[in-house]
């Protein structure tokens, strides 16, 4: 393996394990440095026992490189395939084997950490047919937000990749924010350009159980919304089971869930059918187990969902098929089952849902 091959591995093998970012930079800038040095200078510096001279080399980026060019598979990059494998269970797996695509994903328009095409050729990597670009909306200013100047942008970029990567399809999206007031947070002419449109509260989470309730269901009723994103909005710590709202209050908890009636809130979903998500980010798993199967007792449609920012994290949909098999989540209810034409097709009926 060539150094830069090594160490691009390694970043995409830590996203999936949602290392910590200035690990991951770490050997982000390692890789821009070996991809910017001469062969024959970085062979000369490893003979020398000198790649940390090299600005942006450390000790574990250096033996990685020093390893690779000895003709060996570096040790940390072993330990990482071997650590990092997302685990699938025999119940959650015919849900990965359906999966044809992903409905939440971001890219560096926004708050991701990659190009469009490379989250693009990840998800063909492993076996998908199609993602959903779904940059964030300009509210949302700390994630560098598409306004409309720059999502025009951004539909022309896909158009373009698109003809490219044929038969893959990038379908266009969005993770518009859900207003206060249950207004959304791009014009309507846009959203409804869009393929699919992922609606998501990311401010004022502690609001009130009515005026929450309120705001989900006049989102879930919008006819450009396809997929209420992360219901709950809960963060749990590292490597915590399921939590579930009656343990709001444990220390563990990093960020509680937001209080609604679900009832309500997945009623209006089925109603006007606009898919539940299951967020599979280990650090949010929403909703937890006992709403999503309230969701599915109403009749809701499911998107299992990454909300990636990174190529690594596209592998994480098997956590989110582990939950689906638990709660018992039919498998033709889950549009990332479907083909992309099916889900334009559903999506483009919203006004008759």
């Amino acid at each position: 393996m060539e150094p830069l091959a090594a160490l691009e591995r390694i970043v995409y093998l830590l996203d999936r394990s949602l290392a910590p970012t200035p690990k991951v930079r770490a050997f982000q800038r390692a890789a821009a440095v070996v991809a910017d040095t001469p062969a024959d200078e970085l062979a000369a510096l490893a003979a020398a026992g000198r790649l940390q001279s090299l600005r942006g080399i450390g000790a574990s980026t250096g033996s990685v490189i020093a390893e690779a060019l000895a003709g060996e598979e570096p040790g940390y990059l072993a330990r990482l395939e071997a650590d990092t494998v997302v685990p699938i269970s025999e119940a959650g797996r015919p849900y990965c084997e359906a999966l044809l695509g992903d409905c939440h994903v971001h890219s560096d328009w926004s708050d991701g950490g990659a190009s469009i095409e490379a989250m693009a050729r990840a998800a063909m990597t492993l076996g998908h047919e199609y993602l959903v670009l779904t940059d964030h909306s300009p509210r949302l200013t700390v994630a560098h937000g598409l306004d409309r100047e720059r999502l025009l942008a951004q539909l022309a970029a896909v158009a373009a990749l698109n003809e490219t990567l044929a038969p893959f399809r990038i379908l266009t999206g969005m993770e518009v924010d859900i207003l206060e007031s249950g207004e959304l947070d791009l014009d309507d002419d846009l959203l409804a350009r869009l393929d699919i449109v992922v609606a998501s509260a990311h401010s004022k989470l502690r609001m009130p159980r009515e005026a929450m309730t309120r705001r989900l269901v006049l989102a879930a009723s919008s006819p450009h919304v396809d997929i209420l994103g992360h219901c709950t909005n809960r963060k749990l710590a590292p490597g915590d089971p399921d939590l579930t709202p009656s343990v709001a209050s444990d220390p563990d908890v990093v960020r509680p869930p937001s209080t609604f009636d679900a009832e309500v809130v997945f009623a209006a979903c089925a109603r006007f059918d606009t898919a539940v998500e299951i967020n599979c980010r280990p650090e949010r798993q929403d909703p937890p187990d006992e709403l999503l199967a309230l969701a599915v007792e109403c009749g809701c449609h499911v998107s299992i969902d990454t909300d990636a920012h990174a190529p690594g994290q596209l592998e994480w949909q098997p956590y989110g098929c582990d939950k689906a098999a638990r709660v018992g989540v039919p498998v033709d209810r889950v549009i990332d089952t479907w083909s992309a034409d099916r889900l334009t097709d559903w999506a483009a009926g919203a006004d008759s849902r």
